[in-house]
């Protein structure tokens, strides 16, 4: 079975992570009557939930069932919309935000190890991070934090 062409505007939004996950459960009447209104768009669906609410006055479980989300979802959008506007509505990047095995003391000893030996690879100072810290670290990691730190420097 032949696979259905690819929407631009759908994959643009899978990319920055603005697909909604269940569009077919929006069934706000600006949603069903409009083109203009995208289901597929999750900025656009939390933020016209928020406004309806607030403008409208309609009740926040309403509110939140026609444009296919849950009350936790409402307020936390709520939330992150009055912090920081629509902005703030779009998603975080996932992952980790900042390195955590490599701490600053691990990079310090790395960075000293190196200044004393300077023919250590990226395999020994793996072997020295877990020996002195037990931690298991890739060795691009390693690479990317002693280059963080340099420019740091600079």
């Amino acid at each position: 079975m032949p696979q259905p062409k690819s929407d631009p505007k759908t994959n643009a939004l899978r990319e920055q992570g603005c697909l909604h996950p269940h569009p077919e459960k929006v069934t706000d009447e600006a949603f069903v009557a409009s083109e203009f209104f995208d289901r597929r768009d999750l900025v656009q669906v939390k933020y016209e939930m928020l406004r309806r609410v607030r403008v409208d006055g309609q009740p926040v479980s309403q509110s939140a069932a026609g444009f296919g989300l849950s009350r936790p979802t409402y307020y936390q959008a709520q939330a992150a919309y009055e912090a920081g506007g629509l902005p703030a509505l779009l998603p975080k990047k996932p992952g980790p935000r900042q390195a955590h095995k490599l701490s600053e003391e691990v990079v310090r000893t790395l960075r000293e190890a190196l200044a004393e030996q300077s023919e250590l690879g990226p395999r020994e100072l793996v072997a020295l991070a877990e020996e002195r810290f037990g931690i298991s670290v890739h060795r691009r990691s390693i690479e990317r934090a002693l280059a963080r730190q340099e420019k740091k420097r600079r």
